[in-house]
């Protein structure tokens, strides 16, 4: 594989974004973005002096390696569509794995996942962000280590089967978290109280496991087997029995560690 200089991105969401945006100021040309969305492509292609498309079937051949960052459930939409066999081509899912590609027969292919969670709005550091990567040859994989290494210091070489248990670690340890702070939302909310009060605990607990284990970091009435307290939480709960079990589920989980 030459030196790649020259990306296309297909997806225009968060993290096709983020991660187009960094690319660009690391001083790669990208050349292309689609979206099904063309106001969407647009609005990206211009941050990064590309050319925003509204089909795939205006791909050009001009890119040297091909992004795409869409919903998992369109990855393999945008597979069959993809008209070049020889360019190299990844996905940033954290999800689908590397097989995904080989159906198609393709000589080129990969992994490129960021694991982070984007916002659009909400600037990121990739120095810090830990890439996850894998390919097809080990020559493909040289190539996608070069290019990352250029964004972060954190790159991993991950196989689909880790990614995917990696994938539902992160479920946990971060989208399942910030519905909690969802349902302490709604706590605050019924009872008028300012959600703020609780933000510097937030922001302790997850420092805390910085230097700690989760479980060292655990604390609470659950594992202090407090049951007078929990039983308390659990009665202010009755008229929520969602969030009553979930509160008895995750008690119960404490407890058994």
């Amino acid at each position: 594989m030459k030196e790649i200089k020259n990306i296309s991105f297909i997806g225009s969401g968060n993290v096709a974004s983020h991660l187009a945006i960094a690319l660009f100021r690391n001083n790669f040309s990208i050349k292309q973005v689609f979206s099904k969305s063309f106001k969407n492509a647009n609005s990206l292609a211009k941050k990064v002096n590309a050319q925003p498309i509204e089909s795939m079937s205006q791909l050009s051949n001009n890119a040297d390696l091909y992004i795409i960052a869409v919903p998992d459930d369109a990855i393999e939409n945008i597979i069959n569509q993809f008209p070049f066999k020889d360019k190299l081509l990844v996905h940033t899912s954290g999800s689908v794995n590397l097989e995904s590609f080989s159906k198609k027969q393709f000589q080129h292919f990969g992994i490129f996942y960021p694991l982070q969670t984007f916002s659009k709005k909400i600037a990121v550091d990739f120095k810090h962000i830990p890439f996850c990567l894998e390919a097809n040859t080990s020559a493909n994989l040289k190539v996608i280590e070069k290019i990352t290494k250029q964004l972060s210091d954190k790159v991993y070489h991950v196989n689909s089967e880790q990614r995917k248990s990696l994938h539902l670690a992160a479920v946990f340890a971060c989208n399942f978290s910030n519905n909690m702070y969802q349902i302490a939302f709604d706590i605050c909310q019924q009872n008028q109280l300012n959600f703020d009060i609780l933000k510097p605990l937030i922001v302790e607990t997850a420092n805390k496991i910085v230097n700690q284990t989760p479980l060292e970091a655990q604390t609470g009435p659950a594992k202090r087997n407090d049951v007078k307290t929990i039983e308390k939480h659990l009665a202010l709960l009755d008229n929520q029995k969602k969030y009553q079990e979930i509160y008895r589920l995750v008690t119960e989980n404490i407890l058994s560690n």
